[in-house]
C-alpha cells in the first residue's frame, strides 16, 4: 500500500515538470526577439492558437483565412501577427469537426494593434445550432490576449 501512495504523487510531479518544461521553452522563445515596429499607415493583428477547452481535442493546425484567403496555419500554442493595411478583414479558420461558418469581422485603423484567438469549441457556445465542434476565431482584447504570450512559441511575422 505504501508504494501504491507514491505512483499518484510521482506522475502529478512528473506532469508538473513536463509543464514547466514546456512553459521554460515557450519563455525561451521570446528571448532576444525584437518585434519591429509598425510600419507607418499599417495595423498589426496578432493571432494566438488558444489551448483546446477540456473534452475538446484536436492535433489540427487549422489555415486562419483573412477576407477568403489564406494567412498562415495556426499550431497549438503558439502566436504570430502580420501587418495590413487599414480597412475591413474577415477572419475565418478551416473548418474542422462541424464547421459552425463563424466570421469574425475586424475595422483596422492606422497604428491599431489588434489580437484575435483561434480555438476549438463546441459549436453550441458559439451560438451555433449545428452540433459537434469546430475552430472559431475571436478578438480578444490586449488585456486578456498579452499574458498569454510568455506561454506560446513566437512564430514572428506570417
Amino acid at each position: 500500500m505504501h508504494r501504491a501512495g507514491r505512483l499518484p504523487a510521482a506522475i502529478c510531479l512528473g506532469l508538473f515538470m513536463l509543464f514547466g518544461c514546456a512553459q521554460e521553452r515557450a519563455e525561451q522563445s521570446w528571448q532576444g526577439v525584437e518585434i519591429p515596429p509598425l510600419a507607418p499607415g499599417m495595423a498589426r493583428v496578432w493571432v494566438l492558437r488558444m489551448p483546446s477547452q477540456a473534452g475538446i481535442v484536436t492535433g489540427a493546425d487549422p489555415l486562419v483565412y483573412v477576407n477568403g484567403q489564406p494567412l498562415a496555419r495556426s499550431t497549438l500554442n503558439t502566436v504570430y501577427y502580420h501587418d495590413f493595411a487599414p480597412g475591413s478583414y474577415s477572419f475565418t479558420v478551416q473548418a474542422y469537426g462541424t464547421p459552425a461558418n463563424l466570421v469574425d469581422t475586424l475595422q483596422l485603423a492606422p497604428g491599431m494593434t489588434a489580437y484575435v484567438q483561434v480555438q476549438a469549441v463546441p459549436n453550441w457556445e458559439m451560438g451555433s445550432t449545428v452540433g459537434g465542434a469546430s475552430f472559431a476565431v475571436l478578438t480578444m482584447s490586449p488585456q486578456d490576449a498579452q499574458p498569454y504570450f510568455k506561454t506560446m512559441r513566437y512564430l514572428g511575422e506570417l
